[in-house]
């Protein structure tokens, strides 16, 4: 049977294709760990693997959670804050756009482990660091993300408004807001998956808690399967973080959905 171009599927053979893009995986790693091509100490089974998580979850795994959580969360909201008014700022006007859209691009661009040593310096070692990380990483993405969802906007729109003897402010709040709300929500939830990807790059500074860290102090011990554990943690956690953006988003742009 050919499957059709965005043909709907029924939402129950959704959640079984979702769980089969799971197992598949999960198989194939079973059967390569038990064909021993690879060694164990390089390539745990998923058995030592869960049994290292539960072992974690006995001991540090919930603070190393929150604590990850924690500075995720914030390095995020700082950048969102400031990040989508700056951006929407750009693609609304062409002499601010003219002063901020280069400079943005030079530093997006910037790998954000290579503010690391600075970040050191006129920080220091605290949570305040492993935040500014994160912050750093999607600070410029989200600038130039809104901007163009913000210049994707119909210009027509802005017109009809303008005619129908709207003020510049109403323009704003009532139309472009309004028109690219949808847009930056989905910019949010794209870029909160970029701040768990800098996680362990933050959690490099000094760190004595979080997933990050005990993935590094893992590795310092040849200990594979916490490796592991702390990937797919991270990994369910961004998921968790992915499902809540699309529940807001069906809320709040049902006719999106």
């Amino acid at each position: 049977m050919i499957i059709a171009i965005r043909k709907p599927i029924g939402k129950w053979t959704y959640v079984a294709l979702s769980i089969f893009g799971f197992l598949i995986p999960l198989l194939a790693w079973e059967l390569t760990v038990m064909s021993g091509v690879v060694s164990h100490l390089f390539l745990p089974s998923p058995f030592r693997v869960w049994e290292s998580l539960v072992h974690w979850q006995k001991s540090t795994l919930w603070e190393d959670i929150y604590v990850s959580v924690k500075q995720v969360v914030l390095g995020f909201v700082y950048a969102s804050i400031i990040g989508v008014p700056v951006g929407m700022a750009i693609g609304l006007y062409k002499p601010i756009e003219g002063l901020l859209q280069a400079i943005n691009d030079f530093f997006r661009y910037m790998p954000a482990s290579a503010f690391i040593p600075l970040v050191l310096l006129w920080i220091g070692i605290g949570d305040a660091a492993k935040v500014s990380i994160i912050f750093i990483g999607v600070f410029f993405q989200i600038i130039v993300l809104t901007a163009d969802a913000i210049r994707n906007i119909p210009q027509e729109i802005l017109d009809a408004m303008f005619t129908m003897g709207a003020s510049q402010s109403e323009v704003i709040t009532l139309g472009v807001v309004r028109a690219a709300a949808p847009d930056v929500v989905n910019i949010l939830r794209v870029n909160m998956g970029w701040a768990w990807t800098y996680l362990v790059v933050a959690e490099l500074v000094a760190a004595n808690r979080g997933l990050g860290f005990a993935i590094m102090q893992a590795q310092k011990f040849m200990d594979t399967p916490r490796i592991f554990a702390g990937i797919f943690v991270i990994g369910l956690l961004g998921v968790l973080f992915d499902l809540i953006f699309r529940g807001l988003s069906k809320i709040m742009f049902p006719w999106k959905s």
